[in-house]
């Protein structure tokens, strides 16, 4: 049976060549069937061209109009109805895609999902999450990246159960312990945020192991990581530059004599082991957690790889069935957690139009 994926083909830096290749790389290795969303015509036209008469279950869905990278999210979001985020996001709600892939305009994919989709019930705000790597070789997840630049203690508490879910359905951890990320590891560590959601996540039935510091994001000592979205995506950013850091220097130092040279040939399974580990694209992009529905945001720089990755976690969570379980947490929680659906449903009335949008809808993980 082939679970059906919305892929938006106009989301990244180079679209659509990255989302074709990339859906095409999916549909010949997964149970999917892709529905690309974008122009039909130019859609059309580069698929053809790539498939050669090839049969793969991938189909295509008009949207006439694309959200920028430089779009201020809420404009955009209000004023084009029929962007490929959008009809992408209604194929979710409609039930017709198990889940939505962009690697497009991330506060517009935020601030839509919100609206279309929804927010489950006990969850006041969703937050982005994104495996990191470890010297464990298991990733930790760290959240929120960006979605919520402003946060409540409340909020935190939340991510950890989102966080703690996701890590147990899709990265079948079986007990992930789930640290808050702070300046020390004493509980009266912190800024008033930390030191007031200590005792919220320590109350938690979850395996709260306390505070942790930015090096036990890639120390393997947490499975979850807990931190407002301000944090958590400087912390994403400088652990990417990092990262090409470090590699480039490494590369760099390896060609500098012939002995280097030689060391370097016969190093290099493990160099290409250590560039996979860094590599964002191997993880495909960060869950959007806490709507009605599946969706996965990616870099804007995003290859084919990258979005055949982002496929692929979409595909894995839907069939984890991760959003009805953490709904599920959400609506077995007491009010007296401050996380359940009851305590949520006060903090994020209905009724209020700016409900349906993100506190920051132009923040982004690009």
């Amino acid at each position: 049976m082939l679970i059906d994926i919305a892929l938006d083909a106009v989301g990244s830096d180079k679209a659509p060549e990255p989302e074709i290749r990339g859906a095409i790389l999916a549909c010949k290795s997964l149970p999917v069937r892709v529905h690309l969303v974008g122009p039909e015509a130019e859609l059309r036209d580069l698929l053809d061209e790539h498939l050669e008469n090839e049969d793969l279950p991938i189909v295509i869905h008009h949207a006439s109009e694309r959200i920028g990278m430089e779009e201020k999210a809420v404009q955009a979001v209000r004023t084009k109805k029929d962007s490929s985020i959008r009809v992408g996001l209604k194929l979710v709600r409609e039930g017709k895609a198990a889940g939505f892939v962009t690697a497009g305009n991330t506060g517009a994919a935020m601030a839509t999902a919100k609206m279309v989709l929804g927010a489950l019930p006990g969850v006041d705000r969703p937050a982005l999450a994104t495996p990191m790597p470890s010297s464990t070789g298991n990733p930790c997840v760290l959240l929120d990246v960006g979605a919520n630049v402003d946060c409540k203690p409340h909020n935190l508490a939340q991510f950890a159960v989102m966080g703690e879910m996701y890590a147990r359905s899709v990265l079948k951890i079986h007990k992930p312990r789930v640290g808050l990320l702070s300046i020390g590891e004493e509980e009266t560590k912190g800024n008033d945020l930390t030191r007031e959601a200590f005792p919220l996540l320590k109350a938690l039935p979850i395996h709260f192991i306390g505070n942790v510091e930015g090096r036990d994001i890639f120390s393997g000592q947490a499975d979850v990581i807990v931190c407002d979205g301000f944090v958590g995506n400087v912390a994403l950013k400088t652990s990417e530059g990092v990262g090409r850091f470090v590699r480039d220097v490494l590369r760099e130092s390896l060609k500098r004599t012939v002995t280097a040279q030689v060391g370097a040939l016969l190093s290099r399974r493990a160099f290409n082991e250590f560039r996979h580990r860094l590599d964002y694209r191997e993880y495909g992009g960060a869950p959007l957690l806490g709507v009605h529905g599946v969706c996965i945001i990616g870099h804007g720089s995003s290859n084919d790889r990258a979005i055949y990755n982002g496929i692929r976690v979409a595909y894995e969570f839907a069939v984890a069935g991760t959003n009805q379980r953490i709904e599920a947490e959400f609506a077995s929680r007491p009010e007296r957690d401050g996380v359940g659906a009851s305590a949520s449903a006060k903090l994020d009335s209905p009724a209020d139009p700016a409900s349906k949008l993100p506190a920051n809808p132009d923040a982004t993980v690009q």
